[in-house]
């Protein structure tokens, strides 16, 4: 990975941390208990507590994807960092710049999917 690349991807994860904040910052506050003596009806209170676990799922997808990419920057500086954790093999730059807590190359990531 040239110097170029490295200062892009670093800016790419900053920007990524400070939108993934704000979005669990967000989440939280809709993940908050649903108080019993609210005021809404049985189907709407029914709803409400479907809404608050698929929040709670966001969340934790969420919070889990900023935990990577605060590994990625303590690890950024290895010269390693650009390895599978799997295979050793590079993982592809393409690859890094979406998902730049991907620690897996795109081989060994879809095979443990399947």
């Amino acid at each position: 990975m040239t110097a170029d690349q490295l200062t892009k991807l670093r800016v790419l994860i900053d920007a990524k941390m400070s939108r993934l904040k704000r979005q669990i910052i967000d989440l939280k506050e809709l993940t908050k208990p649903i108080e019993p003596d609210c005021a809404i009806g049985r189907v709407s209170r029914m709803d409400a507590i479907n809404n608050k676990s698929v929040n709670e799922m966001a969340l934790r997808k969420k919070e889990n994807q900023l935990k990577g990419l605060l590994l990625a920057v303590e690890d950024i500086d290895k010269p390693d960092f650009q390895n599978c954790i799997v295979c050793g093999y590079p993982i592809q730059i393409e690859r890094l710049f979406i998902m730049p807590e991907s620690r897996k190359c795109m081989s060994c990531a879809s095979k443990s999917i399947g």
